[in-house]
């Protein structure tokens, strides 16, 4: 069946994983550990991240993890922290994340919606933080859905924010390719009857992605030409 629209993860997807939360999270932990580096360190081990190189594992639970999630790894180490002031702590300190894609991000968008296609963002991050970033991207007005954890659809591994997408633009969801760097993305995308694309813009290698995705391609910007050899 003829793929019609496209829904893409956000972080490792349009964004690359590393170049953009890199050095962000690394200034994050720091924070966090209020100088004391003992302290910042079992942060860091908490969820999976090489302060020295300022790159998350890619077994990392921060990859394809909720905020509150990564909220509940960090919060044994953190005495007196209240969990919901943390959540909300993470999300607005988010939504500063410098951001680089791994291709001409406005151009590869252009390109796949000059075809026709309908284009969509579901990720495991706050809705709220997803929008603050494709406006800062200056590519929010591609998308004709945005989906967060926290936008009521659930999260990924489950398949309803993806189902949410195929529903608000009248697609059937065989017709949609679901894009992104995690195993959360390809299983919500075999859970929701989808394609599943996966992408190497993320910490996980082709080998951990292959067995669960139809394609493996290296970024984004490889798409087109994988539409154009009948998908």
């Amino acid at each position: 069946m003829q793929i019609a629209a496209i829904l893409f993860d956000k972080d490792g997807t349009l964004f690359d994983f590393d170049a953009s939360w890199g050095v962000w999270a690394r200034g994050q932990l720091e924070r966090l550990g209020a100088g004391d580096a003992a302290l910042t360190g079992r942060l860091a081990n908490a969820i999976g991240f090489d302060l020295a190189l300022a790159r998350f594992a890619p077994s990392s639970p921060v990859i394809a993890g909720t905020s509150e999630e990564v909220a509940d790894y960090l919060l044994p180490h953190l005495a007196g922290q209240d969990r919901a002031a943390l959540i909300a702590d993470l999300n607005a300190a988010a939504e500063d994340v410098p951001l680089a894609s791994p291709v001409d991000l406005t151009a590869c968008l252009n390109g796949l919606r000059a075809r026709g296609l309908r284009l969509g963002v579901a990720t495991n991050d706050s809705e709220a933080t997803a929008w603050s970033h494709l406006r800062q991207a200056g590519v929010e007005t591609a998308f004709d859905f945005v989906a967060g954890y926290d936008s009521g659809f659930g999260a990924k591994p489950e398949p309803g924010p993806l189902l949410a997408f195929a529903r608000e633009i009248g697609i059937a969801p065989a017709q949609v390719a679901m894009v992104g760097d995690s195993r959360h993305d390809l299983h919500a995308a075999r859970a929701a009857g989808m394609r599943a694309v996966a992408v190497l813009s993320g910490p996980a290698t082709h080998a951990d992605l292959a067995p669960h995705a139809d394609v493996v391609l290296p970024h984004i910007g490889a798409l087109e030409h994988w539409l154009d050899a009948g998908t």
